[in-house]
């Protein structure tokens, strides 16, 4: 199959490797001449993915129209919040009947769109897949044993992501719930930011433990109002993908939180990162969904005092452990 990635980070580039491993004809675009370069000539991308080797086929183009010429599987993997800047401009180069996969976690500031929704929007007519799970990039470009979930109003869209992107190393579920699994994937940033800042404190694991449970409670409600399955957030979309983000080391948005537990400011921590810590987007989203909803998310409210009104942090953990005493499943 003809395969396209638009964006070329961490996780567009395992992705993309991914695909060509699996002997499709892959073509990532790069906004930067040097990522495309490198992948290109030395199968390596060391701005954003350093340490891996990528499949010797893929190739990278700064040029879109390159990239998409004829591809019948178009992967889009740019930040949430250049998202739809992204699509709209391929939207011109798009074959017909093309299958839009979409890695990208978060939900769009003042649309609340979720990813799958920005996509569907700009590219009318196309099926339009998430693809999320608990997947660190470094570890996927590295072979190591993976497990995700496609989800599709399309079954067979769902069913022919899973069968392109599945490998001995990659394997690829299935569903129908693509606000449950677009849900998990986005809100379980903001809750690494959390414990991250929990373990910037020198916080322990049960502090760490009970920010994950409740967080996932959060994401439950959320996710109910919105119309998702409970179920999804028992697999790999839901507490996969966050006990991943909050406790592994790889994680940019638990990294984010660990620096502001110690001290730093948001401008600070974000000065001079290449990579996207999406959590920081999704909290300012989140927090304006759940009102708007009329959804209970201390945690996620405790994060943006921390993050935009710069309350100090063990403040906003001392108020989350004050709250009005209530029953676990209220």
């Amino acid at each position: 199959m003809k395969c396209a990635v638009i964006g070329a980070g961490a996780w567009g580039t395992a992705l993309a490797s991914l695909l060509s491993e699996n002997g499709h004809d892959t073509t990532i675009w790069c906004l930067e001449p040097d990522v495309a370069e490198a992948i290109t000539h030395s199968s390596a991308n060391p701005r954003f993915l350093p340490g891996a080797v990528l499949a010797e086929a893929l190739r990278g183009t700064t040029d879109k129209a390159e990239a998409l010429d004829g591809a019948e599987l178009v992967l889009f993997a740019a930040p949430s919040h250049v998202l739809r800047e992204v699509v709209s401009h391929a939207r011109a180069w798009m074959a017909p009947g093309a299958t839009a996969v979409v890695a990208t976690k978060g939900i769009e500031r003042g649309s609340f769109a979720l990813m799958t929704d920005v996509v569907a929007q700009e590219l009318p007519g196309h099926a339009v897949v998430a693809l999320s799970g608990p997947s660190f990039a470094a570890e996927v470009a590295n072979r190591q044993p993976t497990a995700v979930v496609a989800a599709s109003a399309s079954e067979p869209a769902a069913t022919l992501t899973q069968q392109t992107f599945s490998a001995p190393h990659f394997r690829v579920y299935s569903t129908d719930d693509v606000v449950g699994v677009e849900l998990g994937g986005a809100l379980k940033n903001v809750m690494a930011v959390a414990t991250g800042i929990s373990d910037g404190l020198g916080l322990g694991y049960n502090t760490r433990a009970a920010l994950i449970t409740r967080g996932l409670a959060e994401m439950m409600r959320l996710g109910s109002a919105l119309g998702a399955h409970p179920q999804t957030f028992a697999g790999l979309a839901g507490i996969g993908d966050l006990v991943l983000t909050c406790t592994g080391a790889l994680s940019r948005n638990r990294q984010v939180g660990l620096e502001i537990g110690r001290g730093a400011t948001l401008p600070e921590v974000l000065a001079g990162r290449e990579s996207v810590a999406e959590g920081v987007i999704t909290t300012e989203s989140a927090r304006e969904l759940a009102a708007a909803r009329g959804v209970e998310m201390p945690i996620v409210h405790a994060v943006h005092r921390v993050l935009f009104e710069r309350q100090p942090a063990r403040w906003a953990l001392v108020e989350l452990m004050g709250r009005e005493l209530r029953g676990e499943r209220d």
